[in-house]
């Protein structure tokens, strides 16, 4: 009844290949970003901002950039927190190099260089495959992370081995340093976040993200019909790793504002893995919904339990979240490999037919 198509009719083919063909997409889509781009701000206060949604937008942005390389390419990755580290410090540099760039500029040129060092690490995708390319991308993880704790010129030889934020303005206001506001930081990420999901959604859907699922259905059967294998995985490789690489550098000048090696450990790359897993391979939509569930998770143990007189501890918290999200990763894998947004199709469907099922 609520998400019928019938009487919808498209009469061109740009209305028939459209992003969202269907209006209840379309109404859901316009009340979300109203939601994130109106209502939130006015509504919510400095800590829902900083501690929830800023970190939420960074790592739904980081689970598309894995997603596109692991759910769409079809190539494994384990290195996804060292590439945001790329992205982290390639943005630090800039920063230093050219202080009157504007910030969200350098945010998004760094993604490149992050491009480049995935595209490196992923030369041997041509030859090897699954637990092989997982090993493969786990060694630049950890070469990575040396050359952040072994190269004092990436942190511009500051003692204590940490990249520091420095203040940066816009228009006349402050987005990046212990100064910026948390709303103004708050709308720098949601803007980056939902033009670059749009952007990797349109992709998916031309010829460059159709050879990618090719290359992961079949690789043999790709190169047959046309398909460079080479070509087609270190664009994956690179694109994986632009994205990582943006989100990464959000993560330090909006979110934490200072950041060490650590930040971007391997407890990193596989967190990025477990929201790829539980909100589904291959979808833009399960990569916001599994950051969203594995974030916000130890923030509902944590303040539900206490709101109707129950309290819990924090280590007794992160013991449930590793329960939880464990089991449910174990769930998902042996029932539904596609995670949330395959329950959210299969709740469309059903909505579609309601009250006559097939």
């Amino acid at each position: 009844m609520f998400y019928r198509e019938a009487g919808q009719f498209k009469t061109s083919y740009e209305a028939d290949q459209s992003l969202f063909p269907i209006r209840q997409d379309r109404i859901g889509l316009a009340v979300i970003l109203l939601v994130a781009f109106i209502v939130i701000p006015l509504t919510a206060n400095d800590f829902f901002l900083t501690s929830i949604m800023i970190p939420f937008l960074v790592f739904s942005l980081a689970a598309i950039g894995l997603n596109v390389l692991t759910g769409f390419a079809g190539q494994l990755s384990l290195g996804s927190g060292a590439f945001m580290g790329v992205g982290a410090y390639a943005a630090y540099k800039l920063t230093s190099i050219f202080p009157d760039v504007n910030v969200i500029f350098l945010v998004l040129v760094s993604g490149v260089f992050a491009a480049g060092v995935g595209a490196i690490f992923g030369l041997p995708s041509l030859r090897i495959k699954g637990l092989y390319l997982a090993v493969t991308t786990l060694a630049a993880q950890f070469f990575l992370e040396w050359c952040f704790i072994r190269i004092p010129w990436l942190y511009n030889y500051n003692a204590s081995g940490a990249i520091e934020i420095p203040k940066r303005e816009m228009f006349g206001v402050t987005i990046s340093g212990a100064e910026a506001t948390p709303i103004a930081r708050y709308f720098v990420v949601l803007v980056i976040t939902v033009l670059i999901a749009g952007l990797i959604a349109n992709v998916m859907r031309g010829r460059i993200g159709r050879s990618w699922m090719m290359i992961r259905d079949m690789d043999i059967a790709a190169e047959l019909m046309g398909i460079r294998p080479l070509q087609t995985k270190l664009l994956a490789f690179a694109v994986s790793s632009y994205v990582c690489g943006v989100a990464g550098a959000m993560m330090v000048f909006f979110w934490l504002n200072a950041a060490e090696p650590s930040s971007y450990s391997i407890t990193l790359s596989f967190q990025i893995l477990f929201m790829v897993i539980l909100g589904g391979l291959g979808s833009i939509a399960g990569s916001f919904m599994g950051a969203a569930f594995i974030w916000i998770l130890p923030v509902f143990l944590k303040f539900v339990p206490g709101a109707i007189g129950i309290e819990i501890g924090a280590e007794t918290v992160e013991h449930l979240t590793f329960m939880i999200v464990g089991a449910l990763i174990i769930f998902f894998l042996i029932v539904e490999p596609h995670g949330f947004a395959r329950l959210w199709q299969i709740g469309k469907q059903k909505l579609r037919v309601w009250p006559f099922p097939y």
